[in-house]
């Protein structure tokens, strides 16, 4: 197993430079498994959705989702980023504000690793009022 950056697979994802491209490429599809880890996703998410590259909800979870898909790729806990992504994608904005996807990762993440140490997590708390749609989140 091997582990990427989030230059490398933005760089594979986006093609956006020929020669790191054909690097990122060619290191992903060597036939060994690569490990994407949360902190990578998250980046690579919030860089898509920034000013440069402004890929809108929809865009962005059709990315995850072919990366969850494509065979080359192993998450630190893919049903924590499945359970991540579909809250991501179901919620609304609230007061003109989206849900962010590290958000949801974070909520989600957190409560698998809470259960995974003997634990019931009892809230999640942000300032952000949009991860209130997220399971016992709360509004700080």
């Amino acid at each position: 197993m091997i582990s990427i950056d989030t230059n490398v697979l933005l760089r594979y994802l986006l093609a956006d430079d020929a020669v790191q491209h054909a690097k990122a490429k060619s290191l992903i599809k060597n036939k060994c498994p690569v490990l994407i880890t949360d902190v990578v996703l998250a980046e690579t998410v919030w860089t898509l959705t920034g000013k440069r590259y402004n890929l809108d909800k929809a865009a962005v979870c059709v990315v995850v989702r072919g990366l969850i898909s494509d065979g080359a790729f192993i998450f630190e806990n893919s049903q924590v980023i499945w359970s991540a992504l579909c809250d991501y994608e179901e919620a609304k904005a609230i007061s003109g504000k989206e849900l962010d996807f590290a958000d949801s990762l974070i909520a989600n993440k957190s409560h698998f690793v809470a259960e995974d140490i003997g634990f019931s997590l009892s809230a999640f708390y942000s300032f952000d009022k949009a991860v209130t749609q997220l399971k016992n989140a709360k509004n700080i």
